[in-house]
C-alpha cells in the first residue's frame, strides 16, 4: 500500500475514453482524401498515442515521415472541433474521485495532451472541476516520460513528489513516473486491456479497474 498524500493522473485511456473522438478526426482525414472509412476498433488501441498514434493507423505514417508535421496540424484542427462530443469517463472514474475526496486526497492530471486540448477538455467536462492540478504537454519544457510535468503538479499541489502516486496507462507514463520518485500504477482497463504486458514496465502496482487504486491507498 502506498502512503500516499495526492494521486495524479495520466488523462486518455487512464480518466477519460477518448478514442472516439481521437479516432473521428484521424478517420476523416481518410474520407476526405477518398479512403474508405476504418471501424473505431481500429484506432482505439492506439489512442493513448495521440496524433502519432491516430495517423500512423490512418495513414501508416510514423513522426518521421515528410509529411508528418502537416498531417498531424489537420489532425488537430480535426479533433479541435469535436473533443467532447464522444468522449466520457470511464466506468468507475467518478465515484473513485468522490471516494479520493472523501478521504481528503487531492487530485491531479498530468497529459502530454498540449494544453491547447487540455485545457477546453478539462473545463468541459464536469470530472475535472474538483482536480487540484492539470498539468499538459507543454506545460514545461519537456514532456513525459520527463519528470518535469510530474513534479510541476506536485508543486502545484505543493506535496513532496514521493508523496503523489501516479497512474497511467502507457510505459512512458511509468517512466516519467519512475523518474519523478513517485509510486506508479499501471492502468489497463482503458485501451490497453487485461492481458497487457505491463509487468515490463517496472510499474509498483497494476489496476485493472479504477476502483481497485482505492485498496493501494492507505
Amino acid at each position: 500500500m502506498f502512503a500516499a498524500r495526492a494521486v495524479l493522473f495520466d488523462l486518455d485511456g487512464t480518466l477519460i475514453d477518448s478514442a472516439p473522438d481521437l479516432g473521428a478526426a484521424a478517420d476523416k482525414m481518410r474520407v476526405d482524401r477518398g479512403l474508405p472509412s476504418l471501424p473505431l476498433e481500429h484506432y482505439r488501441p492506439m489512442a493513448g498515442a495521440g496524433a502519432r498514434g491516430m495517423l500512423g493507423i490512418a495513414f501508416g505514417i510514423t513522426p518521421e515521415h515528410g509529411d508528418f508535421a502537416a498531417l498531424r496540424e489537420e489532425f488537430f484542427r480535426n479533433y479541435e472541433s469535436r473533443m467532447t462530443v464522444l468522449t466520457r469517463a470511464f466506468d468507475g472514474i467518478a465515484d473513485m474521485i468522490d471516494l479520493l475526496r472523501t478521504r481528503g486526497l487531492p487530485w491531479g492530471v498530468v497529459t502530454n495532451k498540449q494544453m491547447r486540448f487540455t485545457g477546453p477538455l478539462t473545463r468541459g467536462m464536469p470530472l475535472f472541476a474538483t482536480a487540484s492540478a492539470i498539468v499538459g504537454g507543454d506545460s514545461t519544457p519537456h514532456a513525459k516520460p520527463h519528470p518535469a510535468p510530474l513534479l510541476e503538479a506536485a508543486r502545484l499541489l505543493s506535496v513532496p513528489p514521493a508523496q503523489c502516486v501516479y497512474v497511467g496507462d502507457d510505459e512512458r507514463d511509468i517512466q516519467a513516473g519512475r523518474a519523478a520518485g513517485m509510486p506508479t500504477v499501471a492502468a489497463t482497463y482503458g485501451y490497453l486491456g487485461g492481458n497487457a504486458d505491463t509487468g515490463r514496465w517496472g510499474a509498483d502496482a497494476r489496476i485493472d479497474s479504477p476502483l481497485q487504486l482505492l485498496s493501494l491507498l492507505k
